[in-house]
């Protein structure tokens, strides 16, 4: 299932996508639609989420970020490609079997954007931003020191991610907060699919139309259950939070109007156009 948060008039509403995008590229929006839900997935509304009865085409809606969330967790070196290609090694295996111990670090709730938004490059700032296309994880409830083992209860499901990074920024700190907390340089999207296996999905990240990133989530050093895991034993995760599991190699530069694609097979595709911010 699909479930996309949408703005229609003035108002905000979740709802599950009907129809079938077509497999890579960007979701074709003529025929299909959108069946507006009653409350979120994330409230305690005792009545539950139910359809409204209400439907739209997505051609007539506004897409936005699936969830807004309390924080965003990445993992960083996550694929040995990407480490190696950052002139590091890869992570030391940490105490679960078979996973590497990911370095984490936090975007802000600021970040975050959707799917159509502008990623708005801060010239004054930096010299360089760039792409890193990922799979992430949103929670589905509040929960804290998980087994790996239990993991997959408390995913909600996933979604397309770009994690925008000012790279002299990142070179320059010596740590990551700044280089990677500007607003827009977390787009989420396009919506949450509920219902797919993240073990290996093939992830293709394109900058106008151009293949520059392609990996399967199979390469994870650390998976997704070994991740939730490690995050949970440091900090409480929410209803809505993100983690993004971190990159495969073939990061790069972006410039003013490319237009940035992140597809995941079984989910959909991300896209988003680069402007001159302030």
């Amino acid at each position: 299932m699909r479930i996309a948060r949408f703005a229609k008039g003035d108002g905000v509403a979740y709802g599950v996508v009907e129809g079938e995008p077509e497999s890579g590229g960007r979701p074709p929006r003529p025929g299909l639609t959108i069946a507006e839900l009653h409350g979120h997935p994330f409230g305690v509304d005792p009545g539950g989420v139910r359809l409204t009865g209400s439907r739209f085409p997505l051609a007539e809606v506004r897409l936005l970020a699936p969830v807004l969330p309390s924080k965003v967790v990445a993992a960083g070196r996550n694929y040995a490609s990407h480490a190696r290609e950052m002139n590091g090694e890869p992570p030391a295996r940490g105490p679960a079997p078979s996973n590497a111990e990911p370095v984490i670090f936090l975007k802000p709730s600021t970040s975050v954007t959707g799917p159509g938004d502008a990623i708005k490059y801060p010239v004054k700032i930096t010299d360089r931003v760039d792409f890193e296309g990922e799979l992430a994880v949103i929670i589905g409830r509040l929960c804290r020191q998980v087994p790996r083992e239990r993991a997959e209860e408390v995913v909600f499901g996933y979604t397309c991610a770009n994690d925008v990074t000012a790279r002299d920024l990142q070179a320059r700190d010596g740590q990551w907060t700044r280089a990677k907390g500007f607003d827009t340089f977390c787009p989420l999207g396009p919506w949450i699919e509920t219902g797919t296996n993240p073990t290996d999905l093939e992830l293709t990240t394109t900058v106008n139309g151009e293949v520059r990133q392609q990996a399967r989530t199979s390469e994870l050093l650390c998976d997704v259950p070994g991740l939730i895991a490690h995050v949970s034993q440091v900090m409480t995760l929410l209803p809505g939070d993100v983690l993004l599991t971190g990159t495969p190699a073939g990061v790069g530069p972006l410039t003013d109007g490319d237009e940035v694609s992140v597809t995941i097979e079984s989910i959909g595709t991300l896209t988003n156009r680069v402007v001159i911010g302030d």
